[in-house]
């Protein structure tokens, strides 16, 4: 009762929140600003959208139905598939602090973009003639070969990708989400026709991501980012001690631990979730079919979202977003693990949509608030996504575990349960907006 009370005063905070706003004057500001203005006409937005899409497009493409290849194909119990998970989670934690440093050290020039697609285009013939005969042939050779390369690529790659547009929407004046969003299109494109695709041949999936590769070569090549004078000597300032002062700070790591227990779950919780949805209809092949379609419908509801949620994160700011995010997650984790029809469950399952949308922004958001943005590749490579992944690498074998010993929708509860905890823990020690400034500065005297 205390929990439901607790979660039921912050929706009520952050309603309020929105209330004290006036609307017309956010609106205003939110489709006036330079960037929205000019967005028809910027070049520099419409390639690096179509960047995202091809390459959500791909990473979609070999992950919608990697937990059920794995299963179906390669006949690996839930728990070989929540290891594989979890080596794939152990590859991304080590290269993400990488990127993170290689990124900021970069600033705006291309050089990993150029690395990650040169990449994305070998994944086809990767994951056809040496991942899959390694996991055959040894399941622990096979693990750890396909978690470094996926992790590289994909897992980790996915991250630098993301900061890095990030990064260049500050400087062009355009926002993350509404480029962020033609990667949800991507994203769904492939699940649309992955189910298909599966029950005909699963390679045609990864052949599919190795086309999507050269495509984006050919559009990074095209793309021409001006780096001025200032912000090369920015980056180039930037110190392997500037990783260490970040772990000083109390509020660093309040927003890891934050993460750990919510985006973590996010993972981890989809993971296997196609395996499960499946099993709930009469053949495996109409369920993985039933499955690309649900999966495209709510990453195309998801893009949705994300033109709207830069929108919902500025009236309620960036720690009433993250809350709100949870609180989706609770709904859905707990949901998932009370009903047990395809109709429930597919419902259930859209909720996906505004809770990443939400989650994506407000973490870019909070991190512009609090934290000098010289470190911005670093804070959320790190501080986000090294978290979940750390996470992942922890409970991936576990759930997995769970999965074969009491069943889905158990499983599901206690992973609602941990949900739960890690939302009232950032309701109450998340730092609040009228706090950025003074975070700002600290950040600049620990660099």
């Amino acid at each position: 009762m205390l929990i439901i009370f607790l979660l039921t005063y912050e929706i009520g905070t952050i309603y309020n929140t929105v209330k004290s706003k006036t609307l017309s004057k956010i609106k205003f500001r939110y489709i006036n600003s330079k960037g929205d203005l000019n967005m028809q006409n910027n070049k520099l937005y419409w390639k690096l959208s179509s960047f995202f899409f091809l390459f959500f497009l791909s990473i979609a493409s070999i992950f919608t139905f990697f937990a059920i290849w794995l299963g179906q194909s390669l006949n690996l119990s839930g728990a070989q598939t929540g290891i594989v998970f979890s080596v794939n989670a152990v590859f991304t934690m080590l290269f993400q602090p990488l990127y993170g440093y290689i990124s900021d050290k970069l600033g705006l020039r291309k050089n990993l973009l150029y690395f990650i697609s040169i990449l994305v285009i070998l994944s086809g013939p990767f994951l056809i003639f040496i991942y899959q005969p390694l996991l055959n042939w040894n399941f622990w050779i096979g693990a750890l070969t396909g978690g470094s390369y996926l992790a590289i690529t994909f897992l980790a790659g996915i991250s630098a990708i993301e900061s890095y547009i990030e990064k260049v929407g500050r400087k062009y004046e355009f926002e993350f989400g509404r480029a962020r969003l033609w990667g949800s299109i991507g994203a769904a494109v492939a699940a649309a026709i992955g189910g298909r695709m599966l029950n005909i041949n699963p390679d045609i999936n990864f052949w599919i991501a190795s086309g999507s590769g050269i495509l984006l070569l050919l559009v990074i090549f095209l793309t021409k980012v001006e780096v001025s004078t200032i912000e090369e000597k920015k980056a180039k300032s930037l110190s392997v001690q500037d990783l260490g002062s970040l772990f000083k700070r109390k509020d660093f790591w309040i927003f890891m631990i934050f993460m750990l227990g919510t985006g973590c779950i996010y993972n981890v919780f989809d993971q296997q979730f196609p395996v499960y949805y499946a099993s709930l209809f009469p053949t495996e092949q109409l369920g993985n079919q039933i499955f690309g379609y649900l999966n495209a419908g709510q990453v195309f509801l998801e893009s949705g979202m994300l033109l709207v949620a830069p929108f919902i994160v500025r009236k309620v700011g960036p720690k009433g977003g993250l809350i709100l995010a949870g609180i989706i997650m609770i709904l859905r984790v707990i949901g998932s693990g009370l009903v047990s029809d395809p109709y429930s469950i597919s419902f259930i399952k859209l909720l996906n949509a505004p809770e990443f949308a939400i989650i994506i922004v407000s973490v870019f958001k909070y991190l512009a608030t609090h934290f000098d943005t010289k470190f911005s590749s670093i804070l959320y490579l790190v501080g986000y996504q090294f978290a979940m992944q750390l996470g992942a690498v922890i409970l991936s074998p576990i759930v997995g575990n769970l999965y074969d010993s009491i069943g889905f929708r158990q499983t599901y509860l206690i992973m609602g349960g941990i949900v739960t905890i890690f939302t009232l823990f950032g309701t109450f020690l998340l730092r609040n907006q009228n706090q950025a400034s003074k975070d700002r500065n600290d950040s600049k005297l620990t660099a």
